[in-house]
């Protein structure tokens, strides 16, 4: 256990310009990361009595042999170095969202020449948009398997895909109109990818522009006495209002939202996300986290916004905030009396621009 009072920077030698600081052990290792909008005010609350200290910042700074900082223009750019460092650096101090459980997700291969709608679990790969994450995994292949009869995309695996190519015969899903059948060129490529990319659509939330597109092609089917036609679309219409009628509707004028809940206690600190498009909840998603100091609410919410969006892709788009700042309710926690708090927030989906990765300057 080392005393803080050992590596305790010089009086007058900390900036006190923004920045963002490192705490290293003995053995060199990054233990916490940091960023202030000044420096030596927030350095230096690390260095009072250690009885005085969070348990989590006590432990800490007593594990910490040394600690570096680095000047940066705005307080942007230290947000942007943070990331950059935590990521890199992976400190075992900084708060970790951890899910507590491992969440389906709903993947659309996008990048392969025929992409494939599948249910799979754990960490993203590149190429593929995802939706979700769901609670069951039942759930949302009962929910694909209506929708593949209106949108008929490939849903096989690479051997299945390949093997029926070589044969020249669809499996069971092309012969029940549940796939277009690309692997024995029933569809092209460019007509495939339309449909693909209408799916993509619909789970992201479009949903008002197919149920009256295939509303108005069913009339228009029934007028020109194509019943054939009209009793496929009429089946193609309740194939989607059954799938929308799992998802509940929760914001009735159709906003699209990231709906955020979290309840801390001197341990711990729980978050729950939900979301919301079209109005509607398409996924949900929890995370638990070990409480490393005694911060504010606002602090817990801004760490964990940055690890949410901070590496989001294209598809994962980051919510505006409403003017001047999101409208927050806080409240305590359901259950008994004293086992935290709440806070909800709601943000609008919009077109914000994430942190990116930064090149940390030299200290």
């Amino acid at each position: 256990m080392t005393n803080p009072a050992s590596y305790r920077p010089k009086a007058g030698e900390i900036p006190t310009q923004p920045g963002v600081y490192k705490f290293r052990d003995a053995g060199g290792r990054v233990i916490y990361v940091g960023k202030a909008k000044n420096l030596r005010s927030r350095l230096s609350s690390y260095f009072q009595d250690v009885g005085n200290l969070h348990a989590r910042t006590a432990t800490m700074v007593t594990s910490a042999s040394a600690v570096e900082w680095t000047v940066v223009s705005t307080e942007v750019e230290a947000l942007q170095l943070e990331y950059s460092w935590i990521k890199e650096f992976d400190p075992r101090f900084n708060v970790k969202y951890r899910d507590d459980k491992s969440y389906p997700w709903l993947a659309v291969t996008v990048g392969e020449e025929f992409p494939r709608v599948m249910v799979g679990r754990g960490a993203k790969k590149k190429g593929t948009r995802y939706f979700g994450p769901y609670s069951h995994a039942w759930a949302i292949r009962e929910t694909v398997d209506q929708l593949l009869r209106v949108f008929p995309m490939r849903s096989c695996s690479n051997g299945v895909f390949r093997r029926s190519g070589q044969i020249g015969r669809p499996c069971l899903l092309g012969y029940i109109d549940k796939c277009s059948a690309p692997c024995v060129g029933s569809i092209s490529a460019d007509d495939h990818r339309d449909i693909v990319d209408d799916f993509c659509d619909f789970m992201a939330g479009n949903t008002n522009t197919f149920v009256r597109r295939i509303r108005a092609e069913m009339y228009a089917a029934s007028e020109a006495l194509d019943f054939e036609k009209a009793a496929r679309l009429r089946d193609d219409l309740g194939a989607i209002q059954k799938a929308l009628e799992k998802q509940a509707v929760v914001l009735g004028d159709g906003t699209d939202a990231d709906v955020i809940a979290l309840a801390e206690d001197p341990l711990e600190v729980a978050v729950q996300i939900f979301y919301v498009r079209g109005g509607r909840i398409r996924g949900q998603r929890g995370w638990v986290a070990d409480r490393v100091e005694e911060g504010e609410t606002p602090d817990l919410v801004e760490d964990f916004l940055l690890q949410l969006y901070a590496g989001a892709d294209d598809h994962d788009v980051v919510p505006s905030l409403p003017t001047p700042t999101p409208s927050r309710r806080c409240f305590p926690s359901a259950g008994a009396a004293g086992s935290g708090s709440g806070c909800h927030s709601v943000a609008t989906r919009g077109r914000c621009r994430r942190p990116s990765p930064a090149t940390p300057p030299r200290p």
